[in-house]
């Protein structure tokens, strides 16, 4: 599993790619979703992305995926569940002080946050605690979901603003 991991992180270029790559496809069938339903959709996306995101990150399914912030790297593989930078305690050689068989996954985050787009900007984002009651569900929907709301919002927000600049 660790391997994985570490070749998600030395491929995080084209792995940020598929994931947006993703998310824009799922955006694009945004109005097919609110027909059918996100419930009805979740069971399908949640097996698929369990799958996948387990194999590529050793994702943990908690529902609030921040990959694209933490350079391909899962931060709830870290034993302490540190979704913000190391502990603290990284051995010297950057292997976790629980687990010195493993990486350190914020060492990872941090070699795999240089190879993506404005990486080393999204690393720095402190992300929110994590809302266990979104475990077992799809981050992917989920995100599609905000990106679809903030596209329609844009328009409307610009319109706004254009309004007020001819005043």
């Amino acid at each position: 599993m660790q391997g994985a991991r570490q070749w998600s992180v030395k491929h995080a270029k084209g792995l940020d790619r598929l994931y947006r790559l993703v998310e824009a496809g799922l955006v694009a069938v945004h109005p097919l979703l609110l027909r059918l339903g996100y419930k009805r959709a979740e069971r399908l996306v949640y097996f698929f992305e369990k799958r996948v995101k387990g194999l590529l990150f050793g994702s943990q399914s908690c529902g609030q995926c921040v990959l694209g912030a933490t350079g391909m790297a899962c931060p709830m593989n870290c034993p302490k569940h540190i979704r913000n930078g190391p502990c603290g305690g990284v051995r010297q050689d950057g292997s976790c002080e629980l687990d010195p068989s493993m990486p350190c996954v914020w060492v990872l985050a941090w070699e795999g946050s240089q190879r993506i787009r404005a990486g080393t900007e999204k690393i720095q984002l402190v992300q929110p605690a994590v809302d266990h009651s979104l475990a077992g569900s799809s981050a992917w929907l989920r995100a599609a979901s905000l990106r679809a709301a903030e596209e329609k919002a844009a328009p409307a927000a610009q319109a706004v603003g254009e309004g007020h600049a001819s005043n």
